[in-house]
């Protein structure tokens, strides 16, 4: 009750609050940047239980934004060092690390037990797979997204439209922290934000964080933010599939060069360029799959050849994680 009185003593929360924290389960995908300011706060306010799937291991350049990490932890999973960090400052927590990537093929047996999902990934890819498959389990997703000093947190699916129907077009750009940059800090601002709207969730405060989007711009010193529960969901889309659950029977075009991947993503893939993509194509009943690393250039391709296309079309993003 001591450790945590200073939250309990809100009238939002109380002990029937708190009870609800304690019996909650996150499932936390990607523990970098924003799960570094997520995970600690979700352990310190009581979660019952924290998932959290990683496959990376800790490096050098995460240090200056990866607060949740030390010199000493280079070459560790990631997965490890965050669960035992958070077991530290709270022993009634259950935490359970997942040493892999998240892929379509995984995903959904990690989101089914979750009541609520919490999107750290830095990958385009990973957030539009957990959209589609918490929309259709109606389980909540809280995904956020950082890039040089701007970014955004929202509360997505469960009741609330999912991120396709706030973001139905392909990203600008296929920039990542990794090659475009980001400051520290606000990596933390958000991942704290969305820690607090996973609790907000979990103790089902009113207005609720799902089919709410908040904008964070440190450059300019400005946030804002908007109400999009009446987002209409996109009737069309290119869902994302592991490379696993391809077949023998599909038309597999692999967009990325030889200098990006010296074979292609599976034996009888043909290797073509976006740009000769149009030409290349010749239309039949299979199913397209369309692959590059991050899914961007696929979901454009896939794009400017769906009027010509009679079949599905699908994508994979070779470095999805």
């Amino acid at each position: 009750m001591t450790r945590y009185q200073r939250q309990m003593v809100l009238p939002e929360i109380g002990l029937a609050g708190q009870a609800r924290i304690a019996a909650a389960r996150i499932l936390v995908v990607g523990a970098g940047g924003l799960a570094a300011s997520a995970l600690p706060l979700l352990a310190a306010a009581g979660v019952g239980r924290i998932t959290i799937v990683d496959g990376d291991r800790v490096e050098q350049s995460n240090l200056h934004r990866q607060v949740l990490f030390s010199e000493g932890d280079q070459g560790r999973p990631k997965a490890d060092v965050a669960a035992e960090r958070c077991r530290a400052l709270n022993r009634e927590v259950t935490v359970v690390p997942w040493r892999r990537a998240l892929t379509p093929a995984n995903a959904a047996r990690l989101i089914e037990p979750a009541d609520i999902v919490l999107d750290c990934a830095d990958s385009y890819a990973v957030s539009y797979t957990l959209s589609d498959l918490c929309a259709e389990l109606r389980v909540p997703l809280i995904s956020a997204s950082v890039l040089g000093v701007s970014g955004y947190v929202g509360g997505f699916c469960g009741p609330a439209p999912s991120l396709r129907a706030v973001f139905p077009e392909a990203p600008q750009n296929a920039a990542s922290c990794a090659t475009a940059g980001v400051m520290g800090p606000v990596v933390s601002m958000l991942g704290a934000a969305q820690a607090q709207m996973a609790l907000a969730v979990a103790v089902e405060l009113d207005p609720s964080p799902l089919g709410q989007m908040l904008t964070f711009d440190m450059g300019g010193y400005r946030t804002s933010g908007f109400r999009f529960d009446g987002a209409p969901e996109p009737v069309d889309y290119y869902p994302f599939v592991a490379q696993e659950e391809l077949t023998n029977n599909d038309l597999i075009v692999d967009l990325r060069s030889t200098a990006e991947a010296a074979r292609v993503i599976r034996r009888g893939a043909r290797r073509v360029a976006p740009d000769d993509l149009t030409d290349w194509l010749k239309p039949d009943d299979r199913r397209l799959v369309l692959c590059c690393a991050s899914g961007l250039r696929a979901w454009r391709a896939a794009e400017t050849v769906q009027e010509t296309w009679p079949g599905e079309i699908v994508l994979v993003a070779a470095k999805a994680s």
